[in-house]
């Protein structure tokens, strides 16, 4: 059994993963997704991974500009669609969810790599966000709510 917020990252994910697959809207993709489901989550799982999925597209051109800045040699577009989702939605956690320690981020980001991407994706997406991790600053470190920005 996942814990929450493990399950709430993997919802995140799959989430971020289709939004940027199908030309839909969020709200469109959020009906889907969890109608889809063959598990009922319990509704802090679903809210903790709509705050992720809503704050990751609501905030993605200032994460993709951190994401390129520390990817050295490599261009988002080029990026495996998992691992860069990923990694947003790690960042977005980094920059804007104070009430979670980058420590915990940053290892749920590895797993998540390593169990929908490639087992080398794990070392790829710890380099990136560790080094995110260790020299950006949380831009709104009392700020939980993506909707309150």
């Amino acid at each position: 059994m996942l814990r929450k917020r493990t399950q709430a990252r993997e919802c995140a994910l799959q989430i971020l993963y289709q939004y940027e697959m199908n030309p839909e809207s969020m709200p469109e993709i959020l009906k889907h997704f969890w109608t889809q489901q063959d598990e009922t989550f319990p509704e802090d799982v679903r809210d903790f991974a709509e705050k992720l999925a809503l704050g990751v597209v609501e905030r993605q051109a200032e994460i993709d500009k951190v994401l390129e800045k520390y990817a050295d040699n490599w261009e988002l577009p080029r990026m495996a669609a998992i691992d860069r989702n990923v990694m947003r939605a790690a960042t977005y956690e980094l920059l804007y969810l104070a009430d979670v320690p980058p420590k915990v981020t940053i290892n749920e980001a590895v797993n998540l790599a390593k169990k929908f991407s490639q087992e080398e994706s794990g070392k790829f997406v710890n380099g990136i966000l560790d080094k995110i991790n260790h020299t950006e600053k949380p831009k709104n470190p009392k700020t939980h709510d993506p909707s309150a920005a």
